[in-house]
């Protein structure tokens, strides 16, 4: 390749990068659900721009579409649920985070079921469907939430925070008083090469006194070892172990990346977060709603902002765009 390619290539990253994308075909998928334990059938289409991400429940004639919307949450128990007009779908962080991680803006999601199949227990099932199905750049620009001032959200020890930053960073911290998870803490710039890598293979995790609690009430019906990293007072159960040693806080990274994106645009600022979860990662994007003053919005369509976007390090998302190829 001569300079004259790579100042093109170059070039033709920086124009696409700040552009929608969709899925190039539609892509199905079946497992079971994580609470019922039955089969789960999901197709994922393409949508036109500014549609977001929706998901319809197939199973219930006439139901309207729900939208992928921190305001939709109604529920972070033990998932991020959302609720539409009486319509429900919950398990929907995996999903989104691999959405997120891979730079998919619109799609359709349809379910016969109330709940995404928890596939593996992680997102890397659904990064390898997207690679499949490669993207479709759109034509017209994503909008972007730069974060300006620090904006902050405290339940009991949890903490989560956005803070001004040239790029989308997350800081992660757990601990756990257990033998095998302890104190754990990974830090990632976020971009698709570095979500495929480091983030959308780590799994679920849950302790096996709950698992038993929870199925004996008729819940996480679908929970094994094939889904879920069990632990029991000891030590891990799953005979292969860990995909990393550091998958449990990699998990967590993973779902905010999922519930973040419920903001409906990337996010440029650094999230920072200690013994957080489903709830407080929605209460942190509630709580920078409200603080006006502590964000801007970035598009293509206003002159100045656009500039201010440009000196951004936005990710260029070119695994899937290399996908379609």
């Amino acid at each position: 390749m001569d300079l004259a390619q790579i100042i093109t290539r170059f070039v033709d990253t920086r124009l696409t990068m700040h552009l929608q994308r969709t899925l190039k075909r539609e892509i199905t998928c079946a497992s079971i659900g994580l609470h019922t334990g039955r089969k789960v059938n999901m197709a994922i289409k393409p949508a036109p721009v500014d549609t977001g991400v929706i998901f319809v429940r197939k199973d219930l004639p006439n139901a309207k579409p729900i939208p992928a919307d921190f305001e939709n949450v109604c529920d972070t128990t033990l998932a991020t649920s959302l609720r539409h007009d009486g319509v429900t779908v919950s398990t929907v962080e995996h999903i989104l985070s691999a959405f997120s991680g891979m730079g998919l803006d619109n799609a359709v999601i349809e379910l016969d079921s109330f709940e995404v199949p928890i596939m593996d227990g992680s997102a890397q099932p659904f990064v390898r469907m997207l690679k499949e199905a490669g993207t479709r750049i759109q034509g017209k620009s994503k909008k972007m939430l730069l974060v300006t001032k620090p904006v902050s959200v405290k339940e009991g020890e949890g903490s989560a925070m956005l803070l001004p930053s040239d790029e989308f960073k997350i800081t992660y911290e757990i601990d756990f008083a257990h033998r095998s998870i302890g104190t754990q803490s990974y830090s990632v710039v976020f971009s698709d090469r570095n979500y495929e890598d480091s983030i959308c293979r780590a799994r679920t995790f849950g302790f096996l006194r709950e698992v038993e609690f929870l199925q004996a009430k008729g819940l996480g019906l679908g929970g094994s070892l094939d889904n879920v990293i069990i632990l029991d007072d000891e030590k891990i159960i799953n005979k292969e172990g860990l995909r990393m040693p550091d998958e449990f806080v990699r998990h967590k990274i993973l779902d905010a990346i999922g519930d973040l994106f419920l903001l409906g645009m990337p996010i440029i600022g650094h999230f920072v977060a200690y013994k957080s979860g489903h709830r407080l990662n929605n209460l942190l994007l509630r709580e920078l709603m409200r603080h006006e003053n502590a964000w801007e919005i970035l598009s293509d369509d206003d002159r100045a902002s656009s500039a201010r976007a440009m000196s951004c390090k936005i990710p260029s998302f070119t695994i899937l765009d290399a996908a379609q190829l």
